[in-house]
């Protein structure tokens, strides 16, 4: 390889379920490895996001992680800020953000979901670092700041990896997505 190539990091990842006309689009930070070798979003049993799910009323049937491109029907899709997986968010680099936040950016402005979802402060402040060139700070709920078309809203990352919010908040916290989405 000559010292002007550039080496592609190759990886399986999780596959953006996208379309325009999208009521929610959840973003996470990236798949876990788990995730990207099973192919679903939130697919590792102890994650909280698929009870929390289905406890917040967002549609009216419980779902699991098998059943997630399904929700497209829904009106309801999913993305990554950035697609490389990882054991843990921790082992990211700012490289990944640099990459992919700007990729995610135009996907939203392209699909223009009605309200963008982003699970946790550190994803959402990933984005805007990356994507939007901003440092600020973040708190859960609606945002002031726009993406495209596209409202904002920020809940606690469902990973068992934050204890800080249990299932119950989780599933309160997506009941306020629920009803920020009717707006």
């Amino acid at each position: 390889m000559s010292a002007s190539s550039k080496a592609t990091e190759e990886f399986v990842t999780l596959p953006d379920h996208l379309r325009e006309g999208l009521n929610i689009l959840f973003v996470g930070l990236n798949p876990s490895q788990y995730s990207a070798e099973v192919g679903h979003y939130f697919a590792n049993p102890r994650n909280r996001f698929w009870p929390a799910f289905n406890m917040s009323g967002l549609v009216a049937r419980p779902v699991s992680s098998e059943e997630d491109a399904t929700l497209l029907a829904d009106g309801i899709g999913f993305t990554d800020v950035a697609k490389r997986p990882t054991p843990m968010g921790s082992g990211l680099r700012a490289a990944d953000f640099r990459e992919w936040a700007p990729v995610l950016k135009e996907k939203i402005v392209r699909f223009e979901p009605k309200l963008v979802c982003f699970h946790g402060s550190m994803a959402y402040k990933a984005y805007l670092q990356h994507g939007e060139g901003v440092k600020e700070q973040v708190q859960l709920g609606l945002q002031d700041r726009i993406i495209g078309a596209s409202a904002v809203f920020v809940v606690p990352n469902p990973s068992p990896a934050n204890a800080k919010y249990s299932l119950n908040d989780l599933a309160e916290w997506y009941g306020r997505l629920r009803e920020a989405s009717k707006r």
